[in-house]
């Protein structure tokens, strides 16, 4: 970050098309980023507070949600514990601030919107905004290979059929994401309870890939044709309820948290990104949890993956749920940052900072 002599780091923007050219292309960089900062929040260099939901008595459909973490920085890029030597290597405070309103697609513009600000960990002065929303989506899908990657690798072979239960914006970005580990993928799969939105995923995002494409009319008949299954729906509450769909022992990156039943939870090997974070809110752990009155299903979280204290087996399934953290939009968004400026897209906000002179006189003197 670029620091004003004598006084707090330059206050830049960084708005939405700079984000996605400073992101553009590095696919395979950011999945490494995410998994260095997964290793570092195992390794306890990380501050990950609860997230705070904003809602409104007058719009029940609607809510804002803050998510504040700091990333702890070190001076060596290749410190053992960083994937590939990914760079961690300055430490960051912030917060995202997304906000998630149904009714925005009535008026033709997005559900949801974000910001991200980065702190200076030395002076605790903001230095960035930058628009959150791709970064969001982003550590999302990056997440979801990442813990693909790792759990693959354990069990010994990669997925062959793949295929996506929901078919919006963030079970795009995983393909993309997912494309990056360059697996030999026979088929792909599509389901979803759009039939139009189901045609234009398929059309736009996995026909292009040149492997045949298969859209289903039936979720039952998606699970069972696949090895790895995306779900990234908007659901609410669970809907996905009989273990046996699941019998040929899938791999599924539970990204919605929310589609799969108790029953299915409870029969299969369970990775959670962060245990304390995913046990809440109803989704399908959560409410496993409260069937059972403990946490004895969670079979481990993804940095016990990582550094093998859990071995994931090939003959149950595996469900990846992550509930999001806010780590991982900072490790994302402080490389966008540090790409922006770079390129010299990280717009400078002259003066927003007032009357620093006064204090700054009165220290010298």
């Amino acid at each position: 970050m670029a620091e004003q002599q004598g006084g707090p780091p330059q206050f830049s923007v960084v708005p939405g098309a700079a984000v996605h050219r400073g992101l553009e292309g590095r696919r395979a960089e950011i999945i490494d980023l995410v998994e260095a900062a997964y290793r570092r929040h195992g390794e306890g260099g990380t501050v990950n507070p609860p997230s705070y939901f904003l809602r409104f008595p007058d719009r029940p459909t609607a809510r804002i949600i803050a998510l504040p973490a700091s990333v702890g920085g070190t001076g060596d890029a290749n410190r053992t514990g960083d994937a590939d030597g990914t760079a961690l290597t300055a430490g960051v405070d912030g917060i995202k601030w997304i906000s998630s309103f149904p009714t925005n697609l009535e008026r033709g513009i997005p559900r949801a919107s974000a910001v991200l600000l980065l702190n200076d960990p030395a002076t605790g002065y903001p230095y960035a905004c930058l628009e959150g929303s791709i970064i969001s989506a982003v550590r999302t899908a990056a997440s979801a290979a990442a813990a693909a990657r790792r759990i693959a690798a354990q069990r010994g072979s990669t997925p062959r059929r793949v295929g996506f239960f929901g078919t919006g914006l963030i079970a795009r970005f995983v393909q993309d994401y997912l494309a990056e580990l360059d697996w030999d993928v026979d088929e792909y799969h599509v389901f979803d309870l759009s039939d139009d939105y189901a045609a234009s995923f398929a059309r736009q995002v996995l026909e292009p890939t040149g492997r045949p494409v298969r859209v289903h009319d039936s979720a039952e008949d998606l699970v069972r044709a696949c090895d790895l299954i995306v779900f990234a729906t908007t659901a609410a509450t669970p809907h996905v309820d009989d273990p046996d769909w699941f019998s040929h022992n899938p791999l599924v990156l539970h990204v919605s948290l929310r589609d799969l039943g108790t029953d299915v939870i409870l029969d299969s090997v369970n990775i959670v990104d962060d245990v304390e974070h995913v046990l809440k809110a109803d989704t399908s752990v959560h409410l496993a949890e409260q069937r059972t009155g403990g946490r004895d299903f969670l079979d481990g979280t993804l940095y016990d993956v990582l550094t093998g204290k859990v071995t994931v087996p090939a003959d149950r399934p595996v469900v990846f749920s992550p509930f999001g953290l806010g780590i991982l939009d900072l490790a994302v968004g402080a490389h966008v940052h540090r790409t922006a400026v770079a390129a010299g897209e990280a717009v400078p906000i002259g003066g927003f900072f007032h009357e620093l002179d006064r204090h700054q006189s009165a220290g010298a003197s």
